[in-house]
């Protein structure tokens, strides 16, 4: 992820903490709140709970892909900080991009996108398959 889409002082998160509004579900936490910019900026918060380092470092990197994939769809003008649960820890890359999917729709962050097994069945038939 580009250094512009990265919230990285200690102040931003801490607007977000105090002034943004929270959505959660079992794997993943987000809170949001508006930026005076033409573009959304992530941070990561990933605790000793969730285990090791390596262990840490793995979910910080499955989330900022699982973002970065998803920048397309991301309104603009939001400071967004996704707080990793402890049951992140085992999740796989698929589990933490739908957990992070779904809350970004919660947040009314996230336009609806086309689902692509549709597309893929229309494909199918069209083709004589």
């Amino acid at each position: 992820m580009k250094r512009k889409f990265r919230l990285t002082k200690s102040e931003d998160f801490a607007k977000v903490r105090l002034e943004g509004r929270y959505y959660s579900n079992p794997l993943l936490a987000l809170g949001a709140s508006p930026n005076a910019l033409t573009h959304s900026r992530f941070g990561f918060v990933v605790s000793r709970r969730i285990g090791n380092a390596v262990r840490r470092n793995r979910v910080k990197r499955l989330l900022r892909e699982a973002t970065r994939v998803r920048m397309g769809q991301i309104a603009s003008g939001w400071d967004v900080v996704v707080i990793a649960r402890s049951a992140s820890a085992e999740a796989d890359f698929w589990a933490l991009d739908s957990a992070l999917t779904r809350v970004l729709e919660i947040a009314g962050l996230l336009a609806p996108a086309a689902s692509s097994s549709e597309s893929e069945v229309g494909t199918g038939q069209a083709s004589g398959i």
